[in-house]
């Protein structure tokens, strides 16, 4: 796909949902599930939106990780080898996607969406510190977050979200410091993605480099803005996104329509 596939209205539309989704990922998690729908909506064949969205949600990662360390949110001591678990296992999950059949990614995103805006709204304690470990730091080194990582591999979107998720329900974190560990993680299987969509030729570089630049800006907001927003806003942040990409994607794919 050349640069006069794409309008420019259409590159300009692609390029503040960048922006958006770079901010939505920094603060709450779940960028990929704005942009990856929007991608394969925008005509790209589904395997090169997974690719695309790699090259410019790196980016965004990238920016966010390097924020949280500098601003010691973050230890790269502490969370250097949890990336290169989170590393194997997407570039594990990413060689196994290029083996299946892509219509799966139709139904697996409102599948996602639905799961992640459930667990948000109905989970009473996801913004309190647990305390309490559920399982060791090894267990959680090389069981969970690989595990994690395939998927973002494997699909992807939502996978920021998750990796929040474990950190709260398995480390016993708070959001705070669960949504922060997120990023070097979500940065490392992004990495590992793309490295893998490179040599497959599955990324459109058009897309893909006008949207780093609205990651770049979003990320950079969203670092500046995460530690100070109330946790309960981030819930409803993350929840309000969900159901309306989960309405909107339906819509899109012909499963409902509006009156």
């Amino acid at each position: 796909m050349d640069f006069a596939s794409f309008s420019t209205e259409l590159l300009l539309i692609l390029f503040f949902v960048a922006i958006f989704a770079g901010l939505l990922d920094t603060l709450a998690g779940g960028g990929g599930l704005i942009t990856v729908p929007t991608l394969i909506l925008s005509g790209v064949p589904p395997l090169s939106a997974l690719g695309t969205n790699k090259l410019q949600g790196s980016i965004g990662t990238a920016t966010a990780t390097y924020m949280m360390i500098r601003g010691k949110k973050v230890s790269w001591d502490g969370v250097r080898r949890l990336m290169l678990s989170a590393f194997i296992g997407a570039a594990i999950g990413t060689i196994s996607v290029q083996l299946i059949n892509t219509d799966i990614l139709s139904f697996v995103i409102p599948i996602v969406l639905l799961f992640i805006a459930i667990y948000f709204l109905i989970s009473p304690a996801i913004g309190q510190n647990n305390d309490e470990p559920k399982l060791s730091s090894k267990k959680y080194q090389y069981g969970v977050i690989p595990f994690i990582g395939y998927y973002d591999g494997m699909f992807g979107p939502g996978t920021g979200s998750f990796f929040t998720l474990s950190g709260i329900a398995c480390r016993g974190q708070d959001l705070l410091t669960a949504t922060a560990m997120a990023k070097p993680l979500n940065f490392s299987t992004n990495v590992a993605s793309l490295l893998v969509f490179l040599v497959a030729g599955q990324v459109v570089w058009v897309i893909g480099i006008l949207m780093m630049a609205g990651q770049v800006i979003g990320a950079w907001i969203g670092s500046h803005c995460l530690f100070k927003i109330n946790p309960t806003y981030l819930r409803g942040v993350v929840v309000l996104m969900c159901s309306g990409m989960l309405i909107k994607y339906a819509h899109a794919m012909g499963w409902i329509g509006f009156i």
